[in-house]
């Protein structure tokens, strides 16, 4: 079938992508779903930095590709060999297809998946396949999902079913940010009831990650960045304490108001300084999360006798450390109940073809999720 789709032909153009358009709205084939495959009409898709990082060079990807991984729609035909869904079922696109059979995934966790990490590198789905084509020229998948596009084909690993009647916009939110933030929190870190926390950088992920902690039961929720509309929103989602990180003595500012440091610190926006702040703001005993995802040529260094002499801990949190099939239903449920207001953090809703003034406001730092609305 025809589709329009937002496809990537090269990488690191400049900015304003207004001007440069790095994207381009094509008209391409899309193959009929396969084995263990099912075809999908998107109905909202989130602009993600993940993306961004794509476009501007630090996350090299095979091109040309066609974007965008963070969305929900609606089945419209299954492949063969698809037993769990069906025409109509509403869905939520997850960023790591997992097979079931390798050796993280039999151990509870997916987001390892040693097999949908090799085909979202290559760009394919987790079988291998390619099913976008621009005549004869393969058109790569976007971690397996590429959700700009009026309809995608997926494998079923790559999507959790919805019973919850709730906007496509607000679902789309549940397939990155939500379950990478608030799953830094409660599975990665595994924060405690009465604890301290600190999130440095508040995009999508790091406004997640706090609003997990505030449901966690932290009793200080602290937030630092470097732009102030982003800082004032936090407060506005209950930050105990804000911060500039632009203040050059952001940490010994952090560590008075917290007598030392925090228990947890939370870096969420993929570039060395916010990390060098998250560790250093981090208490002796205490641990430290990323979820950023810097250009792999990006070294961070840290004192070495920290690790032994203050007993800190370091870890690394890709989607959120999560189970899709076990996490997105309950943080569904949160958010319904009030006690995850993760909607809050829609700022903008644009169409198809204006994606690339849509990855400029993304860029600027003071939106939290611009949603394409592909109807």
């Amino acid at each position: 079938m025809k589709i329009r789709s937002a496809i990537l032909r090269s990488s690191g153009v400049t900015k304003p992508y207004a001007e440069s358009k790095p994207i381009h709205i094509e008209e391409i084939e899309l193959d009929a779903p396969q084995e263990g495959e099912v075809l999908i009409q998107i109905k909202a898709a989130s602009l993600c930095h993940s993306d961004l990082s794509v476009i501007n060079g630090s996350r090299p990807r095979p091109l040309p590709m066609a974007l965008g991984h963070e969305a929900a729609g609606i089945v419209k035909e299954v492949g063969p060999g698809v037993m769990n869904f069906k025409q109509g079922d509403k869905v939520i696109c997850v960023f790591v297809p997992s097979c079931g059979h390798c050796v993280p995934c039999a151990e509870g966790r997916p987001a390892l998946c040693e097999p949908g990490a090799k085909a979202n590198g290559d760009g394919t789905l987790i079988g291998g396949g390619v099913r976008l084509h621009a005549g004869t020229e393969k058109i790569g998948h976007h971690v397996g999902v590429s959700a700009f596009s009026e309809y995608a084909v997926v494998s079923q690993n790559s999507l959790v079913k919805v019973e919850e009647d709730l906007p496509f916009e607000k679902l789309a939110l549940f397939g990155c940010a939500v379950i990478t933030g608030v799953g830094a929190v409660v599975n990665t870190a595994k924060v405690q009831l009465g604890k301290t926390v600190a999130v440095v950088g508040l995009g999508g992920i790091g406004l997640s990650a706090l609003l997990g902690a505030i449901a966690a039961g932290a009793r200080e929720v602290i937030a630092i960045d470097i732009n102030e509309k982003k800082l004032q929103q936090a407060k506005e989602l209950g930050a105990t304490a804000v911060f500039n990180s632009k203040d050059a003595d952001v940490v010994a500012q952090v560590k008075a108001y917290t007598n030392g440091g925090v228990d947890y610190a939370f870096e969420t926006a993929g570039v060395v300084p916010a990390m060098e702040v998250a560790y250093a703001i981090t208490k002796r005993g205490g641990t430290t999360t990323t979820t950023g995802l810097p250009h792999p040529e990006h070294q961070f260094s840290f004192p070495y006798v920290t690790l032994t002499a203050e007993e800190k801990t370091l870890k690394g949190s890709y989607i959120g450390s999560c189970v899709p099939l076990r996490d997105i239903p309950h943080y569904l449920h949160m958010m319904k109940t009030g006690k995850l207001p993760v909607d809050q953090l829609l700022s903008n809703i644009i169409t198809l073809d204006e994606i690339n003034e849509g990855f400029d406001l993304l860029a600027t730092g003071d939106n939290s999720r611009i949603i394409i609305k592909m109807d």
